[in-house]
């Protein structure tokens, strides 16, 4: 049997590589995806082959991750329980397309992944799987071996003689891309435990941020932001530049604790300095170009959008049809946002569009010649009319069960 397993050189991919040739006597091809993690990724290839696997690909998903993930996710304003901007979520469906692009040219009967079975990211990988071919089969090792936890994991690799150096120096897990990093377990499983500063990686702290704020420009088209203070960039170009800039003012951390698809609670610390930025400035171009209703009608399937994504269902009908729905209405969204950033925060300072919807002559508080105000009095009389009604209801009923007090007690 070949197997493709998503790859990440760490503690249960590492065990899992040797585990899967043991347990299937199988050729384990690693599939290991660039999303723009920063990390050695020959380094992480080598390894790969060191420790059992017969082919190792490493594949450069960094422009695909950005235009056909985050951007369309960023269209849709998306935010899961009105914290988390989903970067380890939307690139799960990522991962395992490529997986399955790989599967089908080397011909393997199966994808495999470390995901355990507590968590989301086995629900989206094999979501994914199942909705791209469902003909490969699925191996969850997580969900079938006997290990119990990383310890009988760390027991196995030095019987096996796999490297994998564990240290305390990092007491909590992490996961990164060009999009975010997330943080979680260990030390973190305490609500009530504040993060440790040395924590962070992408954003600076903010009491040790600039003392002067800074301003950036973001130019959008159809809903897609372009160009970075009028310089035309790509969109994984994009992102990682305004990271830069706003991480070194400390904009972009959160800390929630959040439901997760198979019930359990936990607690996340995420770092999502470009798109802390981003959602604020596509708001702001929104806010001056796209219709009121329209408006209205998506932001009331953002949470939709947004259980779909951090569910896995990146690729269900339902996601996709609320993604046509949002890039209709995107495509007057087109404009320049201007963001100050000072000490983790990040406001909108100006914004302006040539499809602007935004009229001063209609929105002045002095003197116009377009708006008459004496028209707002049959506006108001006629959205009126129902409460009338249900007041005047209510007060027939009020004076009917008076009366009918009034009788009883003569």
């Amino acid at each position: 049997m070949k197997i493709v397993l998503a790859y990440s050189g760490g503690l249960d991919t590492s065990v899992i590589v040797r585990w899967l040739i043991d347990q299937y006597q199988a050729e384990v091809v690693a599939y290991i995806a660039d999303l723009g993690q920063e990390e050695d990724l020959p380094a992480i290839r080598r390894k790969a082959l060191k420790t059992g696997a017969k082919t190792a690909v490493v594949e450069d998903l960094r422009e695909e991750f950005a235009r056909d993930f985050l951007f369309p996710m960023l269209r849709a304003n998306a935010v899961y329980e009105g914290g988390y901007l989903m970067g380890t979520s939307i690139a799960r469906p990522l991962i395992a397309k490529g997986q399955v692009r790989l599967a089908e040219r080397v011909r393997a009967e199966a994808v495999s992944h470390g995901s355990t079975g507590k968590g989301n990211d086995q629900v989206r990988f094999e979501l994914t799987y199942q909705a791209l071919n469902p003909g490969l089969k699925i191996i969850a090792p997580w969900r079938e071996w006997d290990f119990r936890g990383r310890e009988d994991l760390i027991k196995y690799a030095r019987s096996q003689g796999i490297p994998v150096p564990v240290t305390k120096a990092k007491p909590y897990s992490s996961d990164r891309n060009i999009f975010h990093i997330s943080y979680e377990g260990g030390i973190l499983e305490d609500p009530w435990r504040e993060p440790t500063a040395d924590m962070f990686v992408l954003t600076r702290s903010p009491e040790k941020a600039p003392a002067r704020p800074e301003y950036v420009e973001i130019t959008y088209a159809q809903g897609n932001p372009v160009a970075l203070n009028g310089r035309p960039l790509s969109p994984f170009q994009l992102i990682s530049r305004l990271n830069l800039i706003a991480g070194r003012h400390g904009v972009g951390r959160v800390d929630m604790v959040e439901n997760r698809f198979v019930g359990i609670r936990s607690r996340g610390v995420y770092e999502t300095p470009a798109g802390t930025v981003l959602h604020l400035a596509h708001r702001a171009v929104e806010s001056l170009t796209l219709d009121r209703e329209v408006m209205h009608l998506r932001d009331s399937l953002i949470s939709r959008y947004s259980e779909s994504v951090y569910y896995g269902f990146w690729y269900a009908p339902e996601r996709l049809a609320l993604q046509a729905l949002v890039d209709e209405a995107q495509r007057g969204v087109s404009g320049v946002a201007r963001i100050k950033l000072f000490k983790g925060s990040a406001a909108v300072a100006g914004r302006r569009s040539e499809k602007s919807l935004y009229r001063s002559d209609y929105a002045t508080f002095e003197k116009d010649t377009v708006y008459d105000q004496r028209d707002a009095t049959g506006f108001i009389r006629l959205n009126a009319l129902r409460l009338k009604i249900g007041r005047k209801l209510v007060g027939q009923k009020a004076g009917a069960k008076s009366r009918g007090k009034k009788k009883v007690s003569k």
